[in-house]
């Protein structure tokens, strides 16, 4: 079944339809959970359905999920874990805690979502670290350029005790924002239509020189200044734009991004640098964390451990089979069918990059921020203690990373 195949059956107007009987969140959980092709009739049922099971009972807490540009049909190829953690959490509470999801840009967006949630406008969000890094600066903290190796890394630290000491106490501190689960890929840089006739790039050297889109966060500035990737803030949801425009050359991204952004028609390649986070992560309030009953907060922490377990083995599938992250790009994927190539480089050139741009090779670049961040997590060597910890992952393949619950073990 090709990627869209189960919501392409229903219209726009009785997706909305189905929602103003039902109410959006509840049509989107059902949607979520499809598991065949869809028509209006079985997504009304199956909301229904839904709808009858969450408004059984009155709730305690009502909490409302802001989560960018995020619907069912690009979680299936993003595996972000939004919908899943909020059915899950609403089960788990037996209907105590019920979510009221807000997607596709509606309520926040990339850049917004952090603010909205720590003005109280909303409760919970989702969006990337690096967006999240313009309201909440401590994300930063993630992005020093080549500290995690691979995708496994993440994941490894992400499950860490480590995790809650260098990465979610600090950010919880600063930001009152509780760090729940993220998916994870690194960034690399997605070129436009200026490189659809050149070779498949096979070296740094190939795109120096050219402009390139960069999020939120400084420390991504830094990476790319390092190999002259000329970074040009531009917001998300303007960065399509750019590329079918040609007012940039490429973007830093991930691969699941670009297909869930409905950006692959406008990249011609995927230069698979892998020089610092793609995280896009859900957080709460920690307002409204400690507003809960402990047992209710166990269930939060709770699901969200199973969904970063869920995320983890979703969005490794998704790579391969739904997004087209090889080389070449599977049939059927989002890459293959928009003849998107995939330029792995090889390690040594990998290596170079890293010789150029990180704090292990060039740490005067990085000294100003390095000192900011540490200073903000209490004294502690942020980056360094990272690098050393993701050095103990004994996996190369992210499925196999072993889940652990990060906050009982610290």
């Amino acid at each position: 079944m090709k990627i869209g195949d189960r919501i392409k059956g229903v219209s726009r107007r009785d997706f909305f339809r189905i929602a103003g009987t039902y109410g959006m969140s509840s049509t989107l959980l059902a949607a979520g959970a499809f598991g065949g092709a869809m028509t209006a009739a079985n997504l009304a049922k199956a909301a229904e359905s839904t709808y009858d099971k969450r408004f059984g009972k009155e709730p305690k807490h009502t909490l409302k999920f802001g989560a960018a540009g995020f619907n069912p049909q690009n979680l299936l190829i993003e595996r972000a874990g939004c919908l899943e953690f909020a059915r899950d959490l609403e089960e788990r509470t037996d209907g105590e805690i019920r979510i009221e999801f807000i997607g596709n840009n509606q309520i926040c967006g990339q850049l917004s979502c952090v603010e909205k949630a720590q003005q109280g406008i909303i409760d919970i969000y989702a969006a990337s670290t690096q967006n999240s890094a313009g309201g909440a600066p401590y994300l930063n903290v993630l992005d020093y350029a080549y500290m995690f190796r691979s995708r496994a890394d993440q994941y490894y630290f992400m499950y860490s005790p480590e995790s809650q000491r260098i990465l979610r106490d600090p950010f919880e501190k600063r930001h009152g924002l509780k760090f729940l689960f993220t998916h994870a890929e690194l960034r690399g840089i997605m070129m436009g239509q200026n490189f659809a006739d050149k070779p498949t790039v096979t070296r740094i050297e190939d795109i120096m020189g050219t402009k390139n889109r960069v999020t939120g966060t400084q420390l991504g500035r830094i990476a790319m200044e390092a190999l002259n990737l000329n970074p040009v803030p531009v917001a998300w949801e303007e960065t399509l734009d750019g590329l079918k425009q040609g007012l940039i050359d490429g973007a830093e991204t991930w691969a699941s991004a670009v297909a869930y952004a409905n950006m692959s028609p406008v990249v011609s390649q995927v230069v698979d640098l892998r020089f610092f986070c793609g995280t896009e992560h859900t957080a709460m309030r920690s307002e409204t964390f400690d507003g809960l009953d402990g047992y209710l907060q166990d269930a939060v922490m709770e699901s969200s451990y199973l969904t970063q377990v869920h995320v983890q083995a979703a969005n490794e599938a998704a790579l391969v089979n739904t997004v087209g992250h090889t080389d070449p790009p599977r049939p059927g994927t989002i890459f293959a069918e928009n003849n998107v190539r995939v330029a792995p480089l090889s390690d040594a050139e990998v290596r170079k990059a890293e010789e150029m741009c990180s704090p292990e090779f060039q740490p005067q670049l990085w000294e100003q921020w390095r000192e900011r961040i540490n200073n903000w997590a209490g004294g502690i060597d942020t980056y360094q203690d990272i690098y050393n910890e993701v050095r103990k992952n004994p996996h190369t393949l992210a499925e196999n990373v072993e889940p652990r619950r990060w906050w009982r073990s610290a």
